[in-house]
């Protein structure tokens, strides 16, 4: 297991394409819930026990070595808008492009020909960090640290937040990003015996129906 190659796949300069992104933070911004850094960190904080924990314990049981198709189609059941389906597609897409020229791998490989649209992102993920010798709980603290470093980044750009600010609140959610992926670790090693069926399947309505809401904008700062 090498510590380095956590950093570099949890590095924001990764190039899978999630600086286009903002995780739900410009439609939460327009519609005046998140202003500051203190609405940030309670934006960032729902994001992070709901969709957050569902995608870190995919990430995390493809790491494990499960089947990523049954994860693929798990992860499509628990989204039920269409347009985070199509980003986190998008996501993956880009995160295969990255992984596989990073960290060859059989295992990337198949998934690529399986799903040549693209796969949902955390799997991809889970299985770039097998590929690079990562357990479980790293790939899940990966996917739990994106899913609030991405909205932290938007916010600066979109209300021009001071980026001391932005940081503090992601250091504020350390803790909870711990167990966050604790959590999502042992979801997966219980899926590993169970089956798929038991992962997280935890709901943040609003953000879907924000989605659905930005996708259909015709001018916009980020992709979703």
């Amino acid at each position: 297991m090498s510590r380095a190659a956590l950093l570099v796949l949890a590095d924001g300069r990764f190039p899978a394409g999630g600086h286009a992104h903002s995780g739900g933070a410009e439609p939460a911004v327009k519609a005046g819930r998140v202003r500051d850094a203190a609405s940030l960190a309670e934006f960032c904080r729902g994001r992070l026990h709901t969709a957050g924990l569902v995608s870190a314990s995919l990430a995390a049981a493809a790491a494990l070595g499960l089947d990523p198709l049954a994860l693929d189609d798990a992860a499509d059941a628990r989204t039920p808008s269409p347009a985070l389906r199509a980003t986190a597609r998008r996501l993956g897409r880009q995160m295969m492009r990255a992984a596989r020229a990073t960290w060859p791998s059989e295992e990337l490989a198949a998934l690529a020909s399986a799903r040549p649209r693209g796969a949902h992102q955390p799997i991809v993920l889970g299985l770039a960090a097998r590929a690079a010798g990562l357990g479980a709980e790293d790939a899940a603290h990966c996917v739990a640290y994106e899913c609030v470093s991405g909205p932290a980044t938007a916010v600066v750009r979109l209300l021009s937040l001071d980026p001391f600010d932005a940081t503090r609140v992601l250091a504020g959610l350390a803790p909870e990003l711990d167990v966050v992926a604790s959590q999502a670790a042992k979801s997966a090693a219980l899926a590993a015996v169970e089956g798929v069926g038991v992962l997280p399947a935890a709901s943040a309505p609003l953000l879907d129906v924000m989605a659905e809401a930005h996708a259909a904008w015709a001018v916009r700062l980020f992709a979703s």
